[in-house]
């Protein structure tokens, strides 16, 4: 899936997502150029006590996979949560089948899945 964003657009959202501190933002870079990066929220139990780090975002450009960069952007991850003094990651990742090869990185990266999310979009 291509989701088409404008430059300014993307600036904008990137800038209001920097004002929230339940946010965060790695980025890859590799030769000056972006080739992945990872959105995070954190976000509070309600069954646990604590919080997690939801990973709502992870894109690496489809030329640099399979190259360890999603692996090394993983372990990035769990350095920073762990910095938190987060002990948890959560994320979905859609039932498509162009996601399998998603998923089996999940799992090889520790990841189990245990559920399906549901979304609705409010007119």
């Amino acid at each position: 899936m291509v989701i088409q964003a404008t430059e300014g657009e993307l600036i904008s959202r990137f800038n209001s997502l920097d004002k929230h501190a339940d946010y965060h933002t790695l980025i890859v870079e590799l030769d000056d150029q972006l080739v992945g990066f990872a959105g995070l929220h954190r976000g509070l139990f309600y069954e646990n006590n604590g919080s997690y780090i939801r990973i709502v975002a992870f894109v690496i450009d489809e030329q640099q996979r399979r190259k360890g960069i999603g692996k090394k952007l993983i372990e990035a991850i769990e350095e920073w949560a762990r910095s938190q003094q987060i002990t948890t990651l959560v994320l979905n990742s859609g039932n498509r089948k162009e996601r399998v090869a998603a998923h089996a990185f999940y799992e090889q990266m520790g990841f189990t899945a245990k559920s399906t999310g549901f979304s609705k979009r409010l007119s």
